[in-house]
């Protein structure tokens, strides 16, 4: 399914991104197309197992992507690569701590029981943190938010008010750290930083469920408020 959410404003020096979200797959991940309003160019985000969708939508609208940014490497975030590289032969980005997972896809699909056999593209460039991901006449800023996953990364688009999240931090929850490369203690240090950080009113946009706020997660994410006995005031 999709779920699409415009950011209304008008204004030539903000507001240019729209959002798209594509969910589905065994582990219902959110895989998102973000789009340029003012130049059709593309972002393919995290394209997991609805990939052929989004797919379908770029076929759709005529639309040129720009590239294909991963926040980071586990199976049901990138499972689609081979889908989307079919249509196109734009930039795979994953950050270089995270290409173990890419290439152990086949490993990680066999941890949860499940087989997987597709020939996934590998990365075409290197995602650096604090470089900032063009969409068009839109960027996305890279943020490093290791602790799910070696390499993650979180993309924030400040003239927007969205960060697309991964699977950092949930609504009411946070990302899952028992996988190989996670780290509890790194996690929340990301979250800390790289998360709560941002405006309040900035849109989480994330790798499972629904969206939700900075300001929402930091009054209500029982994570991460003392009374809850979470790790923050």
């Amino acid at each position: 399914m999709s779920d699409r959410t415009a950011d209304p404003s008008g204004s030539p020096q903000r507001g240019s991104l729209e959002v798209t979200k594509y969910a589905g797959g065994p582990f219902q991940q959110n895989g998102y197309l973000v789009r340029c309003t003012r130049t059709d160019r593309v972002a393919v985000i995290d394209p997991g197992a609805v990939a052929p969708t989004m797919v379908q939508a770029l076929r759709d609208g005529g639309w040129t992507v720009e590239g294909i940014y991963l926040t980071h490497g586990h199976l049901d975030h990138v499972e689609g690569l081979e889908a989307i590289r079919e249509f196109t032969d734009a930039p795979i980005h994953l950050h270089p701590a995270d290409l173990p997972l890419l290439d152990r896809a086949v490993d990680q699909a066999a941890a949860f029981g499940m087989k997987f056999s597709a020939s996934l593209p590998p990365p075409d460039k290197e995602i650096v943190p604090g470089e900032a991901l063009p969409v068009g006449d839109g960027e996305l800023q890279v943020r490093f938010a290791p602790g799910h996953s070696p390499g993650h990364v979180v993309l924030y688009a400040p003239a927007d008010g969205f960060a697309l999240v991964g699977d950092v931090i949930f609504q009411g929850s946070i990302g899952r750290t028992d996988l190989p490369g996670g780290s509890l203690q790194r996690l929340m240090d990301s979250i800390k930083s790289q998360i709560l950080t941002l405006p309040d009113e900035t849109r989480l946009l994330t790798g499972h469920g629904p969206e939700t706020t900075v300001g929402q997660e930091r009054r209500g994410n029982p994570f991460l408020i003392s009374q809850f006995r979470g790790e923050f005031a």
